[in-house]
């Protein structure tokens, strides 16, 4: 029932429709490249913690690419966005500012509104499943019970797009999972993620690299690009396999 209520959720809030005037002059950068967006999954008000690193990589890899101060907010897509890249490539950074369970209308507007597809989405969340200092690429594929992924799924009806887990572990016996998930890192834990928004940085750079390579125009291919991306780096030196992980 409660799957079924997000979903209603989902079509009521992207039914809004895009007029010229609310879709502003970013979204008609012209570019002969791909566009790409990287959205970092997370909850209204709740940046710090566990349950939205995926917004605190995306606040570091803006920090990394010198654009930390070109955040804004943009009403349109539910989110706070950056747009950044070169004549030839353009990279749309996203901040869903909803909450988790509908973060997908927010990325569903955005891709309307900068026409990207959705096999050129890389999604980055948490991973209960990973311990903290654990990242992987998934491609593609269920959401492993991650509403956020659940939520974009859903609201893109397709399951292709890319993401980077981040592990946040599972908690102690005593405490439950919506506890530690909406709970802050400890001191101890960020001095690991300071470690890990490193790696994960250099693990989304690499990702939109080899996706210049790609030009798939339809979901399928879109899978296709997928699995020779993973083939490749199924062949990568022993020290890149912490940064490409498992799917």
């Amino acid at each position: 029932m409660r799957r079924l209520l997000t979903r209603v959720l989902h079509r009521v809030l992207l039914s809004e429709t895009f007029t010229p005037a609310a879709m502003g002059k970013e979204a008609e950068i012209h570019t002969q490249g791909r566009r790409r967006m990287v959205v970092g999954l997370g909850n209204l008000g709740m940046e710090g913690t566990r349950h939205s690193v995926g917004m605190t990589v995306l606040g570091a890899l803006a920090a990394r690419l010198g654009v930390a101060d070109r955040w804004r907010g943009d009403k349109h897509v539910s989110g706070e966005v950056i747009v950044s890249g070169t004549e030839r490539t353009a990279v749309v950074l996203l901040r869903p500012k909803l909450l988790m369970n509908v973060n997908g209308v927010s990325v569903a507007k955005a891709a309307g509104k900068y026409g990207i597809k959705p096999e050129d989405i890389l999604l980055v969340h948490d991973e209960l499943d990973k311990p903290l200092g654990k990242i992987g690429i998934k491609h593609g594929g269920s959401a492993r019970g991650h509403n956020g992924v659940r939520s974009c799924v859903d609201c893109l009806q397709t399951d292709v797009m890319l993401r980077l887990r981040i592990g946040i572990g599972r908690p102690a016996e005593k405490t439950s999972v919506e506890r530690h998930v909406l709970g802050r890192f400890s001191k101890e834990e960020q001095k690991v993620l300071g470690l890990v928004l490193n790696q994960s940085i250099d693990v989304l750079l690499s990702q939109l690299s080899l996706q210049d390579l790609q030009s798939p125009s339809s979901p399928a291919e879109g899978r296709n690009a997928a699995q020779q991306r993973k083939q490749r780096e199924s062949s990568a030196s022993p020290a890149q396999d912490s940064a490409s992980a498992q799917s």
